[in-house]
């Protein structure tokens, strides 16, 4: 077998369940085995009933069974499963619902090695549905078991026998990292790291595995960037004429800053005396002025005969782009269109043919514009915005609608220079880092529980002022979240043990209805359609909703100068750079405004730290440069605000764990290394690695051919 057939070869995988795995993105035999568990039981640590009774959570037993398996069959069919088993300390009742093997695969009188939490009920103690698996002194069982992400159909059960069979099965794991890298750095072998990810015997197995597929992951994202920037260094660059962009700054209601003056002219030098296609990152903080920058550029292009492109991650943030660059660019004579995948067939195909007809010259829109059925007629521009929502492979195939074509990329995160050198090694670097004049700095407060009512009150004076308000929460329905509970936190950092109740964005946008019955609030999130979400943050830009209830999908994308308050509920589970996106939404107007960071764990020590370097800090890179030093570069590759999120193509399942800068260097130099020995990476080292890219990043036809 191997690891490019398809998962349908498993035994046991039939066209449905196929269809299920397809859904967690589960396509390929390889597909399977890099679907790394999320978190691990910690089965190390056995303790008697008396301490799992105390214990509280999750744990492991070792129990002998005291009594015949019954079962006894219920109200509707179905069928409960008992026993008693019993160790030093006690005895207990264990029961299984709807799984009548059970009562065949105990045996009285035998140990089992149990995992599950003890509930009692009167002066019985109980142990529901809990994994078991036989148990003998002279016996081996791994101190861990993983714990996969799932998806209707799929249990962990199938998920563990899959991954087994597929380890059995697979004759040939062709490393994508070279032998002479892996001996140099001590890594294992890719068929030992499977292996020791997905069934570890122990932590160091578990801790050495992870290491390795962090090295893989950013090694093959390096590659990628790298080899990007070598073909470009190649290429030529579209021509570009002198433009006097002085029309265009006379139509804006303010004077550029001076970081923005820098960023224009190192974007003008490389458009216009330059032979090479631009190729460079425009980084400020939030309301630092980027798309000014970005405006300038598009003159520049447009001035010279060339269509401008510019690809946003959402609908409400190009729609934001499309209206405020059409009062600009159309006046001085260029026609501004938006093509967005809500559109109707006939309205996608009229633009269309507008922009292939080069009828339209300034093109705003989402992913809309990578597909083939948009084809462009001079494209000499392309800008990304927000490009840590984008992949490599999707900002290539906008570059490809064009032989030579430029490419400006906007991204709202500060990042520290020293990391961006690395991370984005194929892009010149432009950042602003000074705010323009008359800002008022936005005031940010820790508020816990016990100050609920008077974060309340002072939302409805800010209402009352006519103000705006946004009440941000982690979750779209209530959960609550154990940071260690069942499994080993999936950081293999295993931290401190609390309960946390994290706050719904439904169920908040009720609650808050009885709180402010006078007041008009709205509700948007993730699992929303794109024309409601639409709807809702349209209907808050124009004044008609006081309070405005959402996910994080308001991180990016929203311009409302009313909004003067931001409450981040659970701010703790956010990353700083995400809290810091989030608290950008206010202070874009005239108004004082105001950021609540609401806590459980406030007064936890790590994370009142964090967020009372927010609170002192309204510094993006400031800010940034703590994270680095505190939770090192893999904060950059998480969900939890990082910056560079591989969005479609590369999920960086591990590389959030990357511990220093210098481990992210030696691995990016590593990979420079390699490319300076082999450009094509056409060695026989080397193919692996670059079937890996063209796969992982879409580049077969830039690569191979």
């Amino acid at each position: 077998m191997k690891l490019s057939d398809s998962v349908g070869c498993l035994a046991g995988v039939g066209k449905v369940r196929q269809g299920y795995l397809e859904k967690l993105g589960i396509y390929t035999i390889k597909d399977l085995l890099y679907h790394f568990p999320r978190a691990y039981q910690n089965k190390k640590d056995v303790k008697t009933l008396k301490e799992a009774l105390d214990f509280g959570e999750n744990c492991a037993m070792i129990l002998t069974v005291g009594s015949y398996p019954k079962n006894v069959v219920l109200p509707g069919n179905k069928i409960l499963t008992k026993f008693t088993a019993y160790d030093e300390s006690g005895k207990i009742t264990v029961s299984f619902f709807n799984q009548a093997y059970i009562k065949e695969a105990i045996k009285l009188g035998e140990a089992y090695r149990f995992w599950g939490r003890i509930t009692r009920k009167n002066s019985t103690y109980f142990l529901s549905s809990p994994d078991f698996e036989p148990y003998k002194e002279d016996c081996f069982l791994p101190d861990y078991s993983p714990v996969y992400s799932l998806t209707n159909g799929i249990t962990q059960k199938i998920m563990f026998m899959l991954v087994g069979l597929a380890l059995m099965n697979v004759s040939d794991f062709e490393d994508p990292i070279p032998e002479s890298i892996r001996r140099e750095k001590g890594l294992m072998s890719l068929r030992e790291a499977m292996v020791s990810i997905h069934r570890p015997e122990n932590y160091d197995m578990l801790d050495r595995a992870r290491k390795r597929f962090v090295f893989e992951e950013l090694y093959i994202y390096a590659l990628c960037i790298n080899f990007s920037k070598n073909k470009s260094i190649l290429s030529k660059g579209l021509p570009m004429n002198k433009v006097d962009i002085s029309p265009l700054l006379s139509s804006f209601k303010f004077e550029l800053t001076p970081a923005q003056k820098r960023s224009v002219n190192e974007i003008y030098s490389d458009m216009v005396k330059s032979d090479k296609p631009m190729t460079r990152l425009l980084s400020g903080d939030v309301g630092s002025g980027k798309t000014a920058c970005a405006e300038c550029a598009a003159y520049i292009a447009l001035k010279n005969g060339y269509q401008v492109c510019i690809m946003a991650p959402t609908e409400i943030l190009a729609s934001q782009h499309y209206n405020e660059m059409k009062k600009i660019f159309d006046p001085l004579g260029f026609n501004t269109a938006l093509l967005t995948g809500s559109l109707s067939q006939a309205q996608k195909n009229k633009i269309r043919k507008d922009i292939k007809d080069g009828v339209a010259r300034l093109i705003v829109g989402t992913h809309a514009l990578i597909t083939d059925e948009t084809i462009f007629k001079d494209l000499g521009l392309v800008i990304t915005d927000e490009q840590h929502r984008f992949g490599v492979s999707q900002r290539s195939k906008l570059g490809q609608k064009s032989k030579g074509v430029h490419t400006l990329v906007m991204t709202a995160t500060p990042i520290p220079r020293s990391l961006a050198l690395i991370i984005y090694g194929e892009l010149s670097l432009s950042i602003i880092d000074t705010m323009p004049e008359g800002r008022i700095p936005i005031e940010t407060y820790i508020v816990t529980e016990s100050r609920r009512n008077g974060l309340y009150g002072f939302m409805e004076q800010e209402i009352k002022k006519g103000r705006q308000i946004y009440v941000v929460c982690p979750s779209i329905e209530e959960r609550s979240e154990d940071e260690r509970g069942e499994v080993l936190d999936a950081t293999f950092k295993p931290g401190d043990r609390f309960q946390r109740k994290l706050k719904s964005a439904v169920q908040y946008a009720s609650m808050l209805q009885d709180v402010f019955p006078n007041f008009r609030i709205g509700l948007v999130h993730g699992k929303m359609k794109a024309k409601e979400k639409a709807d809702v943050m349209k209907a808050f830009s124009e004044g008609s909703i006081d309070v405005l209830v959402s996910t994080t999908v308001i991180e990016v994308g929203v311009n409302v100068p009313n909004a003067s308050v931001m409450v981040v509920e659970n701010a703790e589970c956010y990353g700083l750079a995400a809290l810091h996106q989030l608290r950008g939404r206010v202070g874009r107007g005239r108004n004082k405004s105001y950021c609540f960071l609401v806590s459980d764990v406030a007064d936890k020590s790590s994370a009142k730290e964090r967020l009372t370097v927010l609170k002192n800090s309204n510094n993006g890179y400031e800010i940034a440069e703590y994270d680095l030093k505190q939770r090192g570069p893999g904060e950059y590759f998480s969900n939890d605000g990082g910056s560079i999120k591989q969005s479609g193509e590369f999920g960086f399942s591990l590389a959030s764990m990357c511990e220093d800068l210098d481990t992210l260097a030696d691995i990016f130099s590593t990979a420079c290394a390699v490319l300076q020995d082999d450009s094509d990476l056409l060695k026989d080292e080397n193919r692996a690695s670059l079937e890996y890219m063209s796969r992982i990043f879409s580049y077969k036809n830039n690569i191979i051919n």
